[in-house]
């Protein structure tokens, strides 16, 4: 009877769980900013967030899924938006989305794994999550990637030797500052 009345208790605590609500990232410009190897040049500019959804129970999000178009890597200067897009750096005719699938999220934490020029490394990254008075889902975030583990090679001084100032540092920066809505 004790038994009987332990599992009847569990599965009213169970069901009284808020259920997770499917929610859908609204298009936002990412900001991506890379460096010099020498020096304080370092780059900026924006990439496009074309979509995402996860699920979110008010205490924790999971089954994250994220899309970049690569092809809307943008910059001031035309030309070195141009080269970001082209085959020594992104090649976005060739790999025009990037895709990030999230693993597990806590302690201000993301984790999962990142599709980048068609190759899946782990990534992790401090995400803050913030409800807001309108409903909406506030996230917002820093990733600090190194190209390299994504076969993005050119210039980097791990694999050419005498760059001097034409050396790019591996790791680049991607910012993050996003609103999400319950999916209709």
């Amino acid at each position: 009877m004790k038994l009987l009345l332990a599992f009847l208790t569990f599965c009213t605590l169970a069901a009284a769980q808020p259920a997770a609500t499917s929610y859908q990232l609204l298009p936002a410009a990412l900001t991506w900013t890379g460096y010099a190897e020498v020096g304080t040049y370092a780059p900026s500019g924006t990439v496009q967030l074309r979509g995402g959804r996860f699920l979110y129970d008010g205490r924790t999000l999971r089954q994250a899924r994220l899309e970049v178009d690569m092809r809307t890597i943008a910059q001031e200067q035309a030309q070195l938006a141009e080269h970001l897009r082209g085959a020594d750096f992104f090649d976005v005719a060739k790999y025009p989305t990037a895709i990030f699938v999230l693993q597990q999220f806590g302690q201000g934490q993301a984790r999962g794994q990142l599709t980048l020029r068609g190759v899946t490394r782990p990534v992790q990254f401090p995400l803050t999550l913030e409800r807001r008075p309108d409903g909406r889902l506030h996230l917002r975030g820093t990733a600090t990637l190194d190209r390299t583990q994504f076969g993005i090679n050119h210039n980097s001084s791990s694999f050419f030797q005498n760059l001097g100032s034409y050396a790019i540092r591996n790791e680049f920066q991607l910012k993050f500052n996003v609103l999400a809505e319950a999916a209709k």
